[in-house]
């Protein structure tokens, strides 16, 4: 198959890597120099997101916010212009699903189909080809597509219409968010009791909760690793789509709101590139305390 894909970056370049191993035929369009790998390996070099679009079949989508999405697709040398009737455009990115609705209706009406397919499982699951894979859009261009889809992830579900896969990410980034929150306080509060943090982690894996969050990111929190696997300027934008998402629904959303503000306390002492489990270095900020092993 001919697949366009638009986006280099953290999660973009080994997802492009895994198709083009699986003997997918790659045009490729980044802002950033693409890597001579993909050029040694057979993969095209595009000098626009059109020219990505007029000789592809499938074009993917996996850049930074909505904005990001809006211009690939509609601004000057955007895929629209070198879209035809047949083809699909395939947005993994994480958006608004409300502008999602919106940018799927103009790609129908030329003739197109359109998936919003955001992700869920970091550069760990990017890397690993086991991403979880959330898609909104008709059943016939989802049938498509997802033999392509399971080179990149494990776990697969059509969600309904085009904004329901985007829908459900954000759902999914509300409760990471408030979890990376919980497992912060739960081991802070125990750090500061002068109980061993590392130690009550590891007995809390055995209970009720027990979650996937807490094992990665409670070990994180533990041994102070904060480099980034999902970076906390990404995570507060997803949120910020939350709280837009809840305003426009007249839903309140208290506990993604508390989280937001970590986030931004966190970016504003220069962790907008740390880990989002250095959500918890804003919780002991406040607690005038840091998760740390008692002294043997």
């Amino acid at each position: 198959m001919k697949i366009g894909f638009i986006g280099l970056g953290t999660m973009g370049r080994p997802m492009a890597g895994h198709l083009l191993a699986a003997g997918h035929q790659l045009f490729l369009y980044a802002r950033k120099q693409i890597g001579p790998e993909f050029i040694e390996a057979g993969a095209m070099s595009c000098a626009s997101a059109s020219e990505v679009a007029q000789s592809s079949d499938v074009i993917i989508l996996m850049v930074p916010d909505t904005s990001d999405v809006e211009a690939v697709l509609f601004g000057q040398a955007g895929v629209v212009h070198g879209l035809s009737a047949g083809k699909i455009v395939v947005d993994m990115s994480s958006i608004s699903p409300i502008a999602t609705k919106e940018f799927a209706r103009k790609i129908r009406d030329l003739g197109a189909d359109y998936l919003d397919a955001p992700v869920s499982g970091g550069e760990v699951g990017a890397k690993n080809a086991s991403l979880t894979i959330m898609v909104g859009g008709s059943k016939e261009a989802f049938d498509s597509v997802k033999p392509l889809f399971e080179i990149l992830g494990k776990n697969i579900t059509r969600i309904g219409g085009n904004g329901d896969g985007q829908t459900a990410k954000v759902a999914n980034q509300i409760i990471v968010a408030l979890t990376i929150e919980a497992v912060g306080e739960a081991l802070l509060f125990a750090s500061k009791a002068g109980a061993d943090p590392s130690v009550v982690r590891k007995a809390l894996m055995g209970g009720f909760a027990s979650s996937r969050i807490l094992e990665v990111h409670g070990e994180r929190m533990v041994q102070r690793n904060f480099d980034p696997g999902f970076r906390i300027e990404l995570h507060a934008k997803d949120l910020n789509l939350a709280l837009d998402g809840a305003k426009a629904l007249g839903v309140s959303l208290p506990g993604t709101a508390a989280a937001q503000q970590l986030f931004n306390a966190c970016m504003a002492n220069d962790g907008k590139a740390w880990d989002h489990s250095a959500m918890v270095k804003a919780l002991e900020l406040l607690a005038a305390h840091s998760i740390t092993a008692p002294a043997a």
